[in-house]
Parts: C-alpha cells; sequence; structure tokens
C-alpha cells in the first residue's frame, strides 16, 4: 500500500517540482475510485451544494452536511489527503464556534484538515487553528462563498492584493493555498513566491498542483461548465444510455431472464 499522503508530502513535492493531484469527492464510492486513481489531495467541497443538491451556491451547506460528507468519503480513502471544507458561517462569526467546527471535521469525520476561504480577513482564524493542531488550506481569489460581495463568479485580477493575502495566509500556518479564478501570470508570480504549495482551479498551469470538481471532470453536471473544465469522460451519457436499456426491458419483458433469476 502507498504511503498516506500527508502535509510533509505536499510540502516535498513542492520542493522537487512534483504536481499535485486533488480532486473533489462527497460520497464513499467515488472517494475509492479517485483514491485508487493516485490523486494526491481529496477535497469534500462546499460546491456538493451546487453539485450533489442542486443548489444555485454553496451558501446553504450546513456544518452537518459537510461532517456527513467528510465522513463517508474519508472511509474510501487509504492513500490520499482529506480536506474537508469549511461552510458558509461556520467559522465568520466567533473564533471559538470556528474552533469547534474544525475540529469537528478531524474529530468527527476524519479529515486530515480544512479548507477555509479567505486571506488576510481570515489569517488569525489560520494561525488559531494551527497553534490548535488543525492543518488548514485557505483558498484565496474567486471565493465562491462571497459571490454576492464579488458581484457573481468573477475572475480575480487585483494582483497586489492577491499577493498580499497569499504571502499573509502562508505566515499565519497554513500550509497551502487554494487559487481560484486567478490570471494565470498572477497564479504564477504567487507560486513562485510562496514557499507552500498553490492548487490551481482556473489559475493556470504553473500552479504547484490542480483542483477540479469531480463531476465535471467526469461529465456527470451537464449543466454551465467553467472555462477552465475539462472533461475527461460523458458518465451521465452513459448512464442515461444504461437507464433507458433497463426501462426497454423492464417494460419489453426481457429484464430478468433466466440468467438474472434464482
Amino acid at each position: 500500500m502507498a504511503s498516506k499522503v500527508t502535509v510533509t508530502t505536499l510540502l516535498q513535492m513542492k520542493s522537487k517540482k512534483e504536481k499535485i493531484v486533488a480532486l473533489t469527492a462527497y460520497d464513499y464510492p467515488f472517494s475509492r475510485l479517485v483514491d485508487e486513481s493516485e490523486v494526491d489531495v481529496i477535497l469534500i467541497g462546499d460546491s456538493l451544494g451546487m453539485v450533489v443538491q442542486g443548489e444555485s451556491s454553496t451558501l446553504p451547506v450546513t456544518m452537518d452536511e459537510m461532517v456527513y460528507h467528510t465522513r463517508i468519503v474519508a472511509r474510501g480513502a487509504s492513500r490520499a489527503m482529506v480536506v474537508g471544507d469549511m461552510p458558509f458561517m461556520s467559522y465568520q462569526t466567533e473564533l471559538s464556534d470556528a474552533l469547534f467546527n474544525a475540529g469537528r471535521l478531524l474529530k468527527e469525520a476524519g479529515a486530515a484538515a480544512i479548507k477555509l476561504e479567505g486571506g488576510a480577513s481570515v489569517c488569525g482564524l489560520v494561525e488559531a487553528m494551527t497553534r490548535a493542531g488543525i492543518p488548514v488550506m485557505a483558498h484565496i481569489g474567486l471565493t465562491p462563498q462571497s459571490v454576492h460581495q464579488m458581484g457573481g463568479f468573477r475572475v480575480q485580477r487585483d494582483r497586489d492584493r492577491l499577493l498580499e493575502d497569499a504571502r499573509q495566509v502562508e505566515a499565519a500556518g497554513a500550509f497551502s493555498v487554494v487559487l481560484e479564478g486567478i490570471p494565470a501570470d498572477i497564479a504564477k508570480e504567487i507560486t513562485d513566491t510562496l514557499k507552500i504549495p498553490t492548487i490551481g482551479i482556473g489559475a493556470g498551469p504553473d500552479c504547484d498542483g490542480q483542483i477540479l470538481v469531480l463531476h465535471d471532470l467526469l461529465g456527470i453536471n451537464e449543466g454551465h461548465v467553467p472555462k477552465f473544465v475539462k472533461k475527461y469522460a460523458d458518465l451521465a451519457g452513459a448512464a442515461r444510455e444504461g437507464l433507458r436499456r433497463y426501462v426497454k426491458e423492464v417494460r419489453g419483458g426481457k429484464f430478468p431472464d433466466k440468467e438474472h433469476c434464482y
């Protein structure tokens, strides 16, 4: 069995210029498939609100839902590092609430680390969580929990602010940082500046690693797909074809046949 990926593993991969592969997952079966594919990091993103629950944003996702999904994903991951996302309003109120909720993802759900959105504004939380033994993956640039404040899902181009956010979350103790919706040249500058790994999503090829939403990559989502997504399979098409065949055979009396009877 391959060694478990840890914070140290990711730091070593950056130093060796080995690309980090990350994906989201939201349940046990897909967690096993992703883990067997030797993905390094599995993120249980609050994107589950849109991907699994059919919501229009990530905002409605609750802490209890994140604990549940993280727990079942963690059961399927023997190699990959499991990172649980902190949902909206699970860390924006009191420091004690943030620490308690982050701790739940490790203690109850089996995550190895948490992710939270924000740059300079969340550095106090990053420091407190790190002191408490909770590894933190930061997330700057396009931060979906701030969709209303940003006026929609928009590419972030403020170079100076993005560089400062990146530097500050690193100084606060974050072990890595997700760069989302950032022009490739700015993402490269951030990556070259930081000692911790950068994980890009819509941030160009020069980040230390890449992450995509699993259901986008596999062609399960058939609505709007961001420009940065590459579809590697068409599971929606395959599923639809299989379902149609099942319906046709049941209605035509062809299933079950002798082979499928006791």
